[in-house]
């Protein structure tokens, strides 16, 4: 074998090699984010994201963080035996710039896989005004609208997210809340599911024409995040048996929404 030779061959190889060693970052990134998709939680101020991305990365926020609600994104991550999980980010719920920069985040400078936009069918906790004292109060429907208010501003943010990616988004509504009216979750859950005629189904129906049916995935699931309290011994037991099976629910849509199972 000439000089020559062996000279373009080791060219060859060292061009190989380099090339194989400059994919290797984003090969490994696309491995982690496959094992480890990012999830946005979003919602209004008072509905219960926290508590939320607690149960489902299996830990707990301390009470006075999660009584007055985050003005940051927070972070979760749960990881599973199986070497898989989930990376969380709780979006703010008030509106201001944080809240708004958290938006940018997760559905433009770094997008999210997935989103549980958390709703509370007009249960959300309320929030006092900053600067003020004592209890705030809010009616059903003051909330109501709160909430549509804050989706039609996260649902633009998912369209435009959705129509820039190279695969599907899915998109969970979380109903949260679902203890403090158990007879009424089928009620609660047709209330937020496309084509259901209410006034957030209008404009969930406008996000998936604008995202267009392939690109988006909706499912509507219920929820409760409370511990069971008052009652007897039996009915508490029975309230967190229902809660358990309503997260394990989540759990196993969001496993097969992001290719686990």
């Amino acid at each position: 074998m000439s000089s020559a030779t062996r000279t373009a061959m080791g060219t060859t190889l060292a061009g190989t090699a380099l090339s194989a060693l400059s994919g290797a970052p984003h090969q490994l990134g696309h491995l982690f984010r496959g094992r480890f998709p990012a999830v946005a939680v979003t919602g209004m101020t008072g509905v219960g994201k926290t508590r939320l991305a607690d149960r489902l990365a299996r830990r707990t926020t301390a009470e006075s963080t999660v009584e007055v609600g985050s003005a940051t994104m927070e972070r979760r991550t749960r990881r599973s035996a199986k070497g898989k999980g989930f990376r969380f980010r709780v979006v703010p719920g008030d509106n201001a710039a944080t809240r708004l920069g958290a938006l940018d985040e997760v559905f433009h400078d770094d997008p999210v896989d997935g989103v549980l936009h958390v709703v509370a069918w007009g249960h959300a906790t309320p929030r006092r005004t900053a600067g003020t004292s004592g209890d705030a109060a809010a009616t059903r429907e003051e909330q109501l609208a709160a909430e549509l208010e804050d989706w039609t501003i996260t649902a633009h943010r998912i369209a435009s997210m959705a129509l820039r990616r190279d695969r599907p988004v899915w998109l969970v509504i979380v109903v949260t809340k679902a203890d403090l009216f158990p007879d009424e979750v089928d009620d609660a859950v047709r209330y937020y599911s496309p084509g259901s005629g209410s006034p957030f189904a209008a404009k969930l129906d406008e996000l998936r024409s604008l995202a267009g049916g392939a690109r988006l995935s909706v499912d509507v699931l219920p929820m409760c995040t409370e511990p069971a309290e008052g009652g007897t011994k039996a009915a508490r037991k029975d309230a967190d048996k229902r809660c358990s099976a309503m997260l394990t629910a989540l759990e196993s849509r969001m496993a097969q929404l992001s290719g686990h199972v």
